[in-house]
């Protein structure tokens, strides 16, 4: 069961379908990607979520029945659209963000205490909003949206705007938090995120579901079963008409990059044996798999 389920939701905004029949389930524990181009719908379903948009059908659950406005209170939500109060001390600003998801002043002051030290703003306690960096300001919001210890976490697009190494400090704590038990939806365009933190996505294009599923199994289903072969020797590898054939054999002063291609039904276990049985001196052997961005295109082409 998931900690989210969403079951056939529909969204229309006048005559505009914004999300049409979508059914999706949050696995407890997981980093969920949410994908989908501009416009697809995204956005709508987390505001759903939030209940901050009532649904013209279908049904939200928080751990197996129907979300209420108290659950909302175990969820952190960092909008796309960032928004503090400028003229706020971002020290009352963060008080008061923590302390509207229900904890005590105590608690919020010495929780954002280790959060500031952390992300190295223990300084920026006293300083007005307004004066702080994009990147600043943006550290304070993440904090605010983690800091009450929500089980569930919807980041839409926490990357956006940061420099390298900020977006690493961003991406490690996600992890972080997730080990911690955390559930994280992450709304991105960032396929490099996606494959680096997803444990699986849903993929929505013009208000409707694409696919959804595990990162590497949508990876393998889009995939042409081929394999990357490093061996050393003065042999080459020939094919094997069933079991795999020899696509590319690229030789460097006697160290082979070779490419090949696993017959129908043909496991790479079975190709691996095989390969074994020739007497190879193997240096790795792994799948390719295409690339989260390249198999975002080619659905959202199709589609379109």
């Amino acid at each position: 069961m998931g900690i989210i389920e969403c079951k056939e939701i529909c969204k229309n905004f006048g005559e505009k379908v914004a999300l049409d029949h979508v059914s999706v389930e949050v696995p407890k524990g997981q980093i969920f990607g949410l994908l989908g181009p501009n416009g697809a719908g995204k956005t709508t379903l987390i505001r759903i979520i939030n209940r901050i948009t009532i649904p013209n059908g279908g049904e939200v659950l928080f751990d197996g029945r129907p979300i209420t406005q108290r659950d909302v209170e175990k969820i952190g939500y960092l909008p796309e659209e960032r928004g503090l109060y400028r003229k706020m001390e971002v020290g009352d600003q963060a008080m008061y963000l923590a302390q509207l998801k229900g904890m005590s002043a105590a608690e919020a002051r010495a929780a954002l205490k280790e959060w500031f030290v952390r992300f190295g703003i223990q300084d920026w306690w006293k300083k007005k909003v307004e004066e702080l960096s994009k990147g600043m300001a943006q550290k304070v919001q993440f904090i605010t949206t983690v800091v009450h210890k929500p089980s569930l976490m919807i980041l839409d697009e926490p990357f956006s705007g940061f420099d390298p190494v900020n977006a690493e400090l961003i991406r490690k704590e996600i992890l972080r938090l997730k080990d911690e038990g955390a559930t994280i939806i992450l709304s991105t365009h960032n396929m490099e995120s996606v494959e680096e933190l997803c444990d699986s996505i849903a993929l929505i294009n013009k208000s409707r579901l694409v696919i959804t599923g595990g990162v590497d199994e949508i990876r393998r289903q889009h995939g042409n079963n081929n394999i990357e072969l490093v061996y050393t020797g003065d042999r080459a590898v020939e094919s094997q008409a069933d079991c795999f054939t020899v696509l590319s054999d690229v030789d460097n002063a006697g160290r082979h990059t070779a490419v090949l291609g696993l017959a129908s039904g043909v496991t790479a276990n079975a190709a691996l044996s095989a390969l074994l049985g020739e007497g190879l001196a193997i240096n790795s052997f792994k799948e390719l798999l295409p690339r989260m961005n390249d198999i975002f295109i080619k659905l959202v082409t199709e589609e379109a």
